[in-house]
């Protein structure tokens, strides 16, 4: 019998099938497809990562530790997987996402500098925020290449013996008193415990589990532009990473061109749907009001559209986690209901949960993530 077995394989799941593995345990890690791929929610190039987090304080230690991770991981596979830009968040002075960060940098004592209207168009000169518009500057915070981040975890997880079964569908999870056993579309696994990891497709599993939790799936679209003019003002050097609250709870994101073009995309506000049935084809609704807000914002950014995406969300009513024991089911964990903010946290999270897995105390904080606040 296994010690444990992980399934889905994106962020979440190839970090704790390596930390399940680096811990000397035996785990197996099942995915539908081959990771890393663009069906799920772990895709897209670049995704940010940044300390002063706007949406609560009890994030801080959860985002150090991953930084600690990432960099621990880089170092293990000797690749780059972070890409320091500095972060900037903007919004009205009264608005939630300028008021977070800074209750966030204050709780935690981070350094952050308040810039208004006038001086980030000097320090910007590629942004045109609103004249009633104040930034929040921080220096700690990035890039990391999801694509590199899944692939690093899943071979540092098969070198410290782990082992990945892909192109295996789960199809039901049977949980007993010392066992849970997964089947599959080509057979089953018996272990001791179990993590869920699936993203869009954990509600199909706890649904099989007798477990309903709010969960919807949110369909979101990417997009990169090359700039039309000032191209070097786009790069990581004179670009922060850039999130933007330009009415009340809607959000705007920029990433700078790193060799790509400059990422764009809208957070939240997309279709709600089955992760099968949502469409991954990209259509004029999904580029336009994105460019609108581009050209609002960062008006040279606004030249050739140069590739987009589909990633999906899965969010909770709360749009915060759910990292905890399945209710019902103590020997199932769930990690990846995320709400479209969770990659950056992969690194600790899937430490924590592996620690739960195997008995071990979890050295961070995971109760804002319990399941049963929804009960």
């Amino acid at each position: 019998m296994l010690d444990v077995l992980v399934i889905g394989l994106g962020a979440m799941g190839s970090a704790a099938l390596f930390h399940v593995a680096a811990r000397g345990a035996s785990v197996v890690g099942i995915d539908a497809n081959v990771p890393p791929h663009t069906l799920g929610s772990t895709h897209g190039r670049s995704r940010i990562i940044r300390e002063a987090y706007f949406e609560h304080p009890s994030y801080v230690p959860l985002v150090r530790r991953a930084f600690h991770n990432w960099a621990a991981l880089e170092r293990r596979v000797g690749r780059t997987l972070y890409r320091p830009t500095s972060g900037l968040m903007v919004g009205r002075p009264d608005s939630g996402l300028v008021r977070g960060t800074l209750e966030s940098s204050r709780r935690h004592d981070i350094a952050v500098e308040v810039v208004d209207a006038a001086a980030m168009r000097t320090r910007f000169p590629s942004l045109e925020a609103g004249a009633d518009m104040v930034g929040v500057l921080e220096q700690n915070a990035g890039v990391l290449d999801p694509e590199a981040c899944v692939t690093a975890h899943l071979d540092a997880a098969r070198a410290a013996g782990g082992m990945v079964a892909t192109d295996e569908r789960v199809t039901r999870v049977e949980p007993a008193a010392d066992r849970v056993t997964v089947h599959t579309t080509t057979g089953s696994h018996v272990a001791r415990r179990v993590i869920i990891a699936a993203g869009p497709w954990a509600a199909e599993l706890l649904a099989g589990l007798g477990v309903s939790l709010p969960l919807t799936v949110e369909r979101q679209s990417m997009h990169w532009f090359a700039p039309r003019a000032r191209r070097d003002l786009f790069d990581s050097e004179h670009l922060p990473v850039t999130l933007i609250e330009h009415d009340d709870d809607r959000y705007f994101y920029l990433i700078p061109d790193l060799g790509d073009g400059v990422k764009a995309a809208i957070h939240y506000e997309g279709a709600l749907g089955s992760p099968d049935d949502l469409s991954r084809e990209i259509t004029d609704e999904d580029v336009l009001p994105v460019a609108r807000l581009l050209a609002r914002f960062a008006p040279d950014a606004v030249g050739r559209r140069l590739a987009s995406s589909v990633c999906l969300y899965t969010n909770t009513p709360d749009h915060h986690f759910v990292v905890d024991a399945v209710p019902g089911v103590p020997r199932a964990i769930l990690m990846s209901p995320c709400s479209g903010h969770g990659f950056k946290f992969a690194s600790a999270l899937g430490e924590v949960v592996a620690q739960q897995a195997l008995g071990e105390p979890p050295e961070l904080d995971l109760s804002r993530f319990r399941a049963d606040r929804f009960a």
